[in-house]
């Protein structure tokens, strides 16, 4: 693809002459950008699992009330998530994220004068929530959706990506530093790390292909940028109401529920303290997280490359029969030390973490059109609905059977029900697209 400099104002050229040199087109120089900022926001992500034994010792507060402000989070994380879509057609991404950075440095830096779990709440569960919220995947699909017709299933797997490839820079860095020296040093870092990101969001990140002058990496015509659309929330809740008449959207919703659930919900909030229960060390734990954040990479922009190549429902059932299988052998393999067994359990679970992320994109893109961000957006809210709900009856779980075991195996029976749900999901019949659409994926 040749990229060529023009003034904004001008309608965009044809070809560059045969003899100009070819460039990188500039839609992936945004998608470093946004793989950059989505890394950088990810230390958020990365701490509530590192924090419920530190505040439990500390404050006396017991593994439920924590799991409430954790699960306030993931609450917030999917429910802000549509409207954030909404609210980038119409102030446009840069602004959007940068002020969810700060949001997100506001409400981390904020926790380290609580003095009562509400404060926790507030700080870590709503501030936080909303603000990474902003920053969650759809911010991915809208990028991808903007810049990209062509390859993208694999940019969506390698955005996807970014969240593990954060979870992989600050678990270890995160863990080190709440053993050595409190947990406040690390919720600092976290809130150091989101504001590091948000100059280099406002000076690299564009929110259009037109804002250059370019066409979308892939696409045949160039499309002039649209104006601002007004009424967010209102266009929020039409996505909403016109896609909730449709089976797809409950069955993509219903799946990344349980999704959810068996992630954020389950193993990243509750796996270190599940396997402190057995003696093993914090910083054991939180490396293991971290070494399914970079199988995560792999298996993630692997699904993204197949979902470039295959039926999406059918690799969201294969990916969902896998995890559950390994969630029921996991209660086996918990030990006090680190051994082989356990090593490939993380490596398999983190091949599939995340992978259901491009498939269930491309669905929303295939069923949803241009609204498939926004409906995505309402897809990511049951996902961390799931989350918020597992969070929370995890840690209510530890406290009344004084272990993890039940909510491992109930976890590995609903990832069983979501592979039956995405077999069930119809095709859309395949259609022209109308002059000047982008070309179907």
């Amino acid at each position: 693809m040749t990229w060529t400099t023009r003034p904004p104002t001008l309608p965009a050229r044809g070809p560059a002459p045969a003899g100009r040199r070819r460039r990188v087109h500039r839609a992936w120089s945004v998608a470093a950008v946004t793989f950059v900022t989505i890394i950088g926001a990810a230390g958020f992500a990365s701490l509530p699992g590192l924090l419920i034994e530190p505040l439990h010792t500390e404050f006396g507060w017991s593994r439920g009330t924590i799991g409430l402000a954790a699960s306030v989070n993931l609450a917030l994380y999917g429910l802000t998530a549509p409207f954030a879509a909404a609210l980038m057609d119409r102030f446009g991404i840069r602004k959007v994220v940068a002020f969810a950075l700060t949001v997100i440095a506001v409400g981390s830096g904020l926790t380290v004068f609580m003095t009562a779990s509400w404060q926790l709440v507030l700080c870590w569960g709503v501030l936080v929530g909303l603000g990474s919220g902003s920053m969650a995947l759809a911010f991915a699909a809208t990028v991808t959706n903007r810049w990209f017709v062509a390859r993208r299933g694999l940019v969506t797997g390698i955005l996807t990506a970014a969240g593990a490839s954060g979870q992989l820079v600050f678990l270890p860095l995160l863990s080190w530093i709440v053993e050595h020296h409190d947990w406040r040093p690390a919720a600092l870092t976290v809130s150091v790390a989101a504001l590091v990101v948000v100059p280099c969001v406002w000076l690299l990140l564009r929110d259009h292909p037109a804002d250059v002058g370019l066409k979308a990496y892939g696409a045949e015509s160039y499309t002039p940028k649209p104006p601002p659309a007004p009424g967010a929330a209102r266009r929020a809740l039409k996505a909403l109401t016109e896609a909730a008449r449709t089976g797809p959207f409950w069955l993509l919703a219903g799946t990344f529920a349980i999704c959810g659930a068996s992630t954020n919900g389950l193993v990243k909030t509750h796996f270190v303290p599940a396997a402190h229960d057995h003696g093993m060390p914090i910083t054991a734990a939180a490396g293991l997280l971290a070494v399914i954040g970079v199988f995560d990479v792999v298996g993630t922009i692997a699904s993204g490359w197949f979902t470039d190549r295959f039926e999406a429902r059918r690799l969201l059932a294969v990916y969902y029969a896998l995890r559950g299988v390994s969630l029921m052998f996991l209660p086996m393999l918990m030990a006090p030390t680190v051994h082989p067994p356990m090593i490939f359990f993380i490596v398999f679970y983190g091949l599939d973490w995340v992978a259901t992320v491009p498939p269930t994109i491309a669905l929303c893109r295939e069923h949803y059109g241009d609204d498939s961000a926004i409906v995505f957006g309402w897809v990511l809210a049951s996902h961390q609905v799931g989350a918020a709900l597992v969070a929370f009856l995890g840690g209510v779980a530890r406290d009344a059977f004084g272990s993890y075991d039940m909510v491992w195996y109930a976890s590995g029976a609903l990832c069983a029900v979501a592979a039956l749900m995405a077999l069930v999901i119809r095709r859309r019949p395949a259609v022209t697209p109308a002059a000047g659409a982008a070309a179907p994926v």
